[in-house]
């Protein structure tokens, strides 16, 4: 009887964890917003780099410089918390490189992004991409000298 008992008490256990999962996924179906995931439209360069408080403003344009140029951006730089009044604080901007792609033509591609805000030239090759104010800006990290 002990034994009857306990196979019951499992068989219940185990029907009502699967209804509580059935319940959620339903539940999870029902409130998925239509966001799309552009994740897969450019890649990090180390795994440190932080790319998943990308707004999807910023994803779209990052999936519009890879269709424009035909190759991934390589994200070198993403959210920065500690970057004081930066886009990057906010996680609003990405620097990024593309391989086997001129500058130039990832500046035009930028430029032609809907909703892009900065766009910054480094000497380096790399470009930052935000959905900031609109500006645009060339530095090369040496001050002038008066």
């Amino acid at each position: 009887m002990r034994i009857l008992f306990r196979v019951a008490l499992t068989c219940l256990l185990a029907l009502g964890l699967n209804v509580t999962a059935e319940a959620g996924e339903t539940q999870k179906r029902r409130s998925s917003s239509f966001k799309h995931d552009y994740s897969a439209y450019y890649t990090v360069q180390r795994i440190s780099v932080r790319t998943s408080c990308f707004p999807e403003k910023l994803g779209a344009i990052l999936a519009h410089i890879a269709q424009k140029t035909g190759h991934k951006p390589m994200v070198t730089s993403g959210h920065r918390p500690h970057s004081g009044t930066s886009q990057h604080s906010h996680c609003y901007a990405a620097d990024i490189r593309v391989p086997g792609v001129s500058e130039r033509t990832i500046l035009a591609a930028a430029a032609s992004a809907p909703g892009i805000g900065g766009i910054g030239r480094y000497c380096n090759g790399i470009v930052h991409v935000d959905v900031g104010p609109q500006r645009q800006w060339a530095h090369c990290g040496r001050r002038k000298r008066g």
